[in-house]
């Protein structure tokens, strides 16, 4: 992990801790703050008023930004035939069936997203103590089971990310990278922040949206106004 240099410290001990920022304000100040050796992501925490561990304030599904993540993103695919070919020219990282379970099996889960055909359930379901723990198991909640395989690879790779509520009722999520523009990290702000206040869980009472900080990989956490948080 890159290490704060003094001034950054500097910076961030004379913040206000209690200060609301609105979202360009934030922005600017993290981008004074943010490391010159490597491009940083900004992040998003949303402290939302759920208690997960009731299935009805459960937040969990999917959201493209428009603007994409910034990283790279390594998909595999179960498939066979002509879903295959189909996932292998949408840019899928690796395809298989069987052969792709004994290589997960074998430890090689370098991916960040798995996604599979319905009829391939009955493999991957093998693979359910690997992938679960990691997040990657395949899901029809969140379209990484389905026949539309190619427009799902599309989908990871352009910048579609899973958001789920941690036990503590805070969601965490990267928005882009540092050299984003304003306006693409903005926008990828809006879809992300729009889709929670969607996601909204029958069960959740009173406040939704309790609190909302924008970070970077080094930086501090600056908390904005819920004003910039439409429907909050």
């Amino acid at each position: 992990m890159a290490k704060i240099s003094k001034r950054q410290k500097m910076l961030a001990e004379t913040l206000d801790a209690e200060k609301l920022w609105n979202f360009d304000e934030a922005l600017g100040k993290l981008r004074e703050l943010a490391s010159k050796k490597f491009d940083e992501t900004i992040e998003i925490a949303m402290n939302l008023g759920v208690d997960p561990r009731h299935a009805d304030q459960m937040v969990r599904g999917m959201v493209s930004l428009p603007a994409g993540t910034g990283k790279t993103v390594r998909v595999a695919v179960f498939a066979r035939g002509d879903k295959a070919a189909e996932a292998e020219a949408a840019g899928a990282d690796r395809v298989g069936a069987e052969d792709l379970m004994e290589d997960m099996q074998n430890g090689n889960l370098d991916y960040d997203r798995v996604v599979a055909t319905p009829d391939m359930m009955g493999i991957v379901g093998r693979l359910g103590k690997l992938l679960g723990p990691k997040g990657l198991m395949p899901n029809p909640r969140l379209g990484t089971v389905t026949p539309n395989i190619g427009q799902a690879v599309k989908d990871a790779k352009g910048g579609q990310i899973e958001f789920r509520v941690e036990k503590q009722g805070i969601i965490h999520a990267g928005l882009g990278k540092v050299s984003f523009t304003d306006d693409d990290l903005k926008t990828n702000f809006k879809a992300f922040t729009d889709a929670i206040v969607r996601a909204k869980p029958s069960g959740s009472k009173g406040k939704y949206v309790r609190k909302v900080s924008l970070s970077s990989s080094m930086g501090p956490g600056l908390k904005l106004d819920l004003e910039e948080v439409q429907g909050a």
